[in-house]
């Protein structure tokens, strides 16, 4: 898994968003993560240290000057034992006591200890969150290296408040944020990453269509990838989906393989990585219905035509961008996968069978091979989806 073994703290200062640190723990720990909490003394007014004992099964840091059983001081030990620390959730007060150097209560002390990667996720009310002397303590945060996962617009606590900006982030987006912190180097600094996901559907009257069962995890496991490998701008080309928003990407949804084409050319132009892992429709309808086709005795016969080859056609554009296809066979997968590797102008082909247990479309894991152009071959073990990206995108740098 992506976070075994890691070692997090959870710090947790005093807003109502701390209810949902909860479930953040929850994931980390079924993730695999160890997670230490601690907490400011506001943060214990909202939920009691012993609901985060029993879900991180440690003891709860709310002592800064608190001593371990060898008389070791239990913030230093903690900033030591981190690889990276999250602040979930970051009030305004907690974000200017880190921002101004303070180090007197159990989150700003280990801090200020700590020489790890620091996520700060703010919330708050709206009125707080964009009073300039926040903002300002933000912006000093980032300029310092530390990772802000900005607040989304949404209902807030109160009900005359309404909705706003200072929403805590979503769960999704913060883990993307802690992935990335314990990714240490950023391989993909100031590289744009074209990424095409999911299936496409097309329409052979206003409510029948043809199409396949791609989900698009695998695409968007590989936009989250590529964001956590420090990617400055990832593009995402996706088909219908149910799929939640991966953080700092840049969504563009379609429906068709002919809007498919139409988006990816034309945001093919900087991208210097293309991966096209869309399970496109190879054909449509030659024709379409204005109205519903009602059913009526015997056969009904459609006539297909081939759509547009996605691949094939950025592969005519090829420059410097490396190419990286997929291909869902289900026999002879590399002989198959290498001839379109070869027809299609690609660097690397990522090539998997969906009758292999845990590799079929809408599945949360893989298990697939990579081919390059060298005529090299690597098959990976069943891992999940985002394991998968990360192990791509690796192998391509």
């Amino acid at each position: 898994m992506i976070f075994d073994g890691k070692k997090i703290v959870l710090a947790i200062s005093g807003g109502i968003a701390a209810y949902k640190s909860c479930e953040l723990l929850r994931e980390l720990r079924r993730k695999g993560a160890n997670v230490r909490v601690m907490m400011t003394p506001g943060a214990r007014e909202f939920v009691a240290p012993l609901t985060f004992a029993a879900l991180s099964e440690h003891p709860v840091l709310t002592d800064a000057f608190a001593l371990s059983e060898n008389a070791e001081i239990e913030h230093i030990k903690w900033a030591r034992w981190a690889e990276v620390i999250v602040v979930c959730p970051a009030t305004a007060n907690t974000i200017a006591r880190i921002a101004h150097g303070f180090a007197d209560e159990p989150v700003s002390v280990t801090i200020r200890a700590a020489r790890v990667p620091i996520v700060i996720c703010p919330a708050m009310n709206s009125a707080m969150w964009e009073d300039r002397l926040v903002q300002r303590n933000v912006t000093l945060l980032r300029e310092a290296g530390y990772r802000i996962v900005e607040p989304e617009q949404g209902p807030l606590a109160t009900s005359s408040e309404g909705e706003g900006w200072g929403r805590l982030a979503r769960l999704e987006w913060v883990l993307s944020a802690l992935l990335a912190a314990l990714q240490g180097e950023q391989p993909l600094k100031g590289k744009k990453i074209l990424i095409t996901a999911g299936r496409t559907e097309e329409y052979f009257d206003p409510v029948r269509m043809l199409t396949n069962p791609s989900s698009g995890k695998m695409g968007f496991a590989l936009s989250e990838a590529a964001v956590a490998l420090g990617a400055e701008k990832v593009v995402l080309v996706h088909g219908p989906t149910n799929l939640p928003a991966p953080y700092k990407v840049q969504r563009v949804p379609v429906v068709s393989a002919a809007d498919m084409y139409k988006a990816a050319m034309a945001h093919y132009e900087g991208t210097d990585i293309l991966v096209m892992s869309a399970a496109v429709s190879d054909y449509r309808p030659a024709s379409v219905s204005s109205e519903k086709i009602k059913k009526l005795p015997g056969k009904l016969t459609l006539e297909l035509e081939s759509t547009e080859d996605i691949l094939y056609a950025l592969g005519q554009r090829k420059t410097k961008a490396i190419h990286v296809g997929f291909a869902v066979e289900t026999f002879d997968e590399i002989e198959n996968a290498r001839s379109k590797l070869r027809r299609k102008n690609l660097d690397f082909i990522v090539v998997n069978n969906p009758r292999d247990t845990g590799a079929g479309f809408g599945t949360d894991t893989n298990q697939v091979a990579i081919l390059d152009a060298k005529g090299n071959i690597e098959k990976l073990p069943l891992l999940s989806k985002l394991e998968v990206a990360l192990q791509i995108l690796k192998r391509i740098l």
